[in-house]
Formats: structure tokens, C-alpha cells, sequence
């Protein structure tokens, strides 16, 4: 697949590149032996790691050879795949630790346009941890050790992986050009909040079993629809109760089954007593949607049987403020799923929640609002010296997930991150949705090929 990024694995001859080749791409496409420059060509395939896919490609040894000379053709060829790559992985052994070979093509590669993770290998054992403690000096960065043969480390290589290569969401293989994604919408609460009487009033027909009795649904029913030209797959969830009043094991197996209902969904409706307005559970429930990263609306039902809206509305906000401060301006709507009323715009709010969940935001626009940000409040110093925020990205969607790299992310206090969050959300229109904000620590790793993006 020609759309998917490509990591480039360079570094010289017999370091391990081939090794990890194999184990990036599950199958012994390269031929590993120990004499150097086996690998003569560069050759591409797809690379699974954890989830997140590339294309990766595995090239001859760099050699420091020019001219007509078969080495020196094998380092055109891999500065060919460099310049193809979006990122490369510069590979050296720690068993023999840095070399002035590393050391020049660590020059070489600083200079280069494409972003280069440096990656330790053979580090297996306590004799090689003085080659890994060499590879800081290379200037490129805090150095990602692994065991390609063991397949070990590579947790560390997925992390340095991610600002290059976008994790996937869900649908991203199936999302089509044959019109807009489908919706998964989950409809929990707790047992009695009249959850199945709002899917059978949306659907418009008697799909679930209703009554006064709490309790009547015990698995997840699925049911897909369309509302305003949308494909929605409708899931209404058992009742969640304490933990500590399930008792009966079917029911905690619907329990069990509402929670997974939870972190397949987009969008979550937790369904209110307009009585009983986010008691414990009820917050709760709102609480694990927010900690899975799912768009979260409020449906207070039963609205027409409250007999003081002032006051409901009144505790409802409160509620919100002081227990869902992560999501604050969530969206929550006053409904009767039993007289068919406000259905229309609580699904309007599902939309609007699932596009904001969706948002991509490009970085020029995302390091234009940064600069701006950091200019007006710039971070407090940290063990006397300046905490330098570099730049920021956005890694990934549903939920929003940016990085942002600076010279101290273990020093920068919560409150100036709150800061940062919260002028996020009001710079792009980013109300009531989870985000998520990871620190890291170095240069911009897009210093010569992302600023001019947006």
C-alpha cells in the first residue's frame, strides 16, 4: 500500500538491520548472515508494529565509499530510500558500541531532511549497556533499545514510532469513499433511567423490552440505523450498578458487557433520571467514558415528570463543574424518551460531539497558536534554567491526542498543562471531549520537513 508512511532502517553493515526487518514485517523476507553486506538492494514491505502500519524498508550497509564501486552503488541506494522515507531508523550494535562509522553517518544524518529515530540493538545483557550509553553522544536523541533476534524493546520502538506514523482508529481501513463513517453509539446508564425506552423511541418501534422493572435487558442489543443521511450502529446496554450490588453472575456478565459496549463506541448517551441527576454511579459511568477517550452527551430523561427544572438544571451544573472538570462543557440535554421529546436534538449532539471527536488539526495551525500561548505565558523555570517548549503535533483523532515536545516534559507543573489544554479547547472549538496531551523531551523532531504544514 503506497499511502502507507515509510520508516527507512539504515545504519552500517551488519548492525541488525535485516533481523528487524523480519521482525517489523513478520517473515523472513531479508537474508540475515553475519558476513557484512548481505543486504544489497533496498526492498520495501508492510510493517505491522503493535497496530501501527508502514511500509518499511530495509537497505545495504552505509558505506563510506564513492564512485562505481558496488559499495558505493549500495549508498546511493540507501540514500535513495532515505530521501523516499518519512522516517528513518538509524541502527547501531551495542555489543560493539559507537564507532567513528556511526559517528560520521550520525553527521551525515543530522543534516538530512528526514527525521531519524536511533535505534540500539543487540542489547541483551549487561555487557552491552556501556554501547548504549555511547549512543547519547551521537546527537540524536534519547536512543531506543532493543533486541531484534529476542524481540525485545519493541514497546520502546512503538512509542518513538508514534509522531511518525498516525495510530489507527477503528474504522480507518474501511472508511470510504462511499460515504461517512458509520457511527457506534453506545446507550448506558443506570438500571431504570429508561435507556431501551429511548433506542425504541428513536428507532420508532418497540426493538427492546421496557417496564418499570430495572434489570429487563441483560445483553447489549445492536441495532443498525440512519438518522440525518449517518449510519449509526445503536447499541442499548444492560443497567450498571455498584459493583458492589452485583451479585448475580448473569448480570455481571451484562455489566461486563455494557463496559465493553463503552470502548468500542465513538459516542456514549448516559441516560439520567431527571430526578436522581448524576448521583455516584451515574458519575461513575461518565467518568470510565471519559478515561476510554469516547464522546460523552448527557440525556436527562424523564424531564417532563421534574418538578423543579430550575433546581435540576442548577444541580446539574454544579455536578458537572466539580466532577467532570475534564469535560465540563460536555453537552447534556433535557429529554422524555417515553413522549418522544427532544430526541432530535440530542441525535444533533451526537453528531456534533462524534465530528469534534474526529478532529484533525494541522500543525502550522496547531505551533501558530503555541508560539502565541507560550509568548503570553511562558512556562516557569525549571531547576534554574529555562523549560523550553519546542513544538506540538497532533498524533492522532478519536480522541484529539497531541504531542509536544520541550526541554524538560518531567518538569512542566500540571497547571501550566491544564493551561495549555483548556486554550486548546477554546482556540478550536474543542468543548466537552476528551483530549489527550503526552510530553516529550528533545528537539522538533519535524524541525527541517513540518513547520510550513497548514
Amino acid at each position: 500500500m503506497t499511502d502507507l508512511p515509510r520508516v527507512a532502517l539504515v545504519g552500517r553493515p551488519n548492525v541488525g538491520k535485516s533481523t528487524l526487518f523480519n521482525r517489523l514485517v513478520r517473515k523472513k523476507l531479508a537474508i540475515v548472515d553475519d558476513a557484512a553486506g548481505t543486504t544489497r538492494d533496498w526492498r520495501a514491505a508492510e510493517a505491522d508494529l503493535a497496530g501501527l502500519r508502514f511500509m518499511a524498508i530495509d537497505t545495504a550497509g552505509l558505506e563510506d565509499a564513492r564512485g562505481e564501486a558496488l559499495e558505493a552503488r549500495m549508498r546511493q541506494g540507501t540514500e535513495r530510500a532515505l530521501a523516499e522515507a518519512d522516517v528513518a531508523l538509524f541502527v547501531i550494535d551495542a555489543r560493539e558500541g559507537v564507532t567513528p562509522t556511526d559517528r560520521y553517518f550520525a553527521d551525515v544524518l543530522r543534516k538530512q531532511a528526514t527525521p531519524v529515530i536511533l535505534v540500539v540493538n543487540k542489547v541483551e545483557g549487561r555487557e552491552t549497556m556501556s554501547g548504549l550509553g555511547e549512543a547519547y553522544a551521537l546527537g540524536l536523541g534519547d536512543p531506543v533499545p532493543l533486541s531484534a533476534v529476542h524481540g525485545d524493546g519493541f514497546a520502546d520502538l512503538y512509542e518513538a514510532l508514534v509522531p511518525y506514523v498516525p495510530i489507527p482508529d477503528d474504522e480507518d481501513e474501511a472508511a470510504q469513499d462511499e460515504g461517512p463513517r458509520k457511527i457506534h453509539l453506545a446507550i448506558v446508564g443506570r438500571p431504570n433511567a429508561g435507556k431501551s425506552t429511548l433506542l425504541n423511541a428513536l428507532l420508532g418501534d418497540e426493538r427492546a423490552l421496557t417496564g418499570p422493572e430495572p434489570g429487563l435487558t441483560r445483553d447489549s442489543i445492536h441495532v443498525e440505523w440512519m438518522y440525518k443521511d449517518r449510519p449509526i450502529r445503536l447499541v442499548d446496554t444492560a443497567g450498571m450498578r455498584r459493583r458492589a450490588r452485583v451479585v448475580e453472575g448473569l448480570e455481571k456478565a451484562a455489566v461486563d458487557e455494557s463496559l465493553r459496549a463503552i470502548r468500542l463506541a465513538h459516542v456514549v448517551v448516559l441516560v439520567l433520571d431527571g430526578n436522581a441527576i448524576l448521583d455516584k454511579q451515574d458519575l461513575t459511568i461518565a467518568r470510565l467514558v471519559e478515561e476510554e477517550g469516547r464522546a460523552l452527551v448527557l440525556a436527562v430523561n424523564k424531564w417532563d415528570a421534574v418538578d423543579d427544572k430550575g433546581e435540576a438544571v442548577q444541580r446539574l451544573k454544579d455536578r458537572i463543574q466539580t466532577s467532570l472538570a475534564q469535560v465540563r462543557e460536555i453537552s447534556a440535554l433535557p429529554i422524555s424518551a417515553l413522549k418522544q421529546r427532544g430526541l432530535d436534538k440530542l441525535m444533533d449532539s451526537v453528531l456534533r460531539m462524534h465530528d469534534l471527536w474526529d478532529t484533525r488539526i494541522a500543525t502550522g495551525r496547531l505551533n501558530r497558536w503555541l508560539s502565541g500561548m507560550t509568548q503570553a505565558h511562558p512556562p516557569p523555570m525549571a531547576k534554574g534554567r529555562t523549560n523550553r517548549v519546542r513544538y506540538m503535533t497532533q498524533i492522532k483523532a478519536r480522541p484529539p491526542t497531541f504531542a509536544l515536545w520541550c526541554s524538560q516534559p518531567e518538569e512542566l507543573p500540571d497547571s501550566y498543562v491544564r493551561y495549555l489544554v483548556n486554550g486548546l479547547r477554546e482556540a478550536f472549538d474543542l468543548p466537552g471531549i476528551p483530549l489527550r496531551f503526552l510530553l516529550r523531551k528533545g528537539e522538533n523532531p519535524y524541525a527541517d520537513k513540518g513547520s510550513d504544514e497548514g
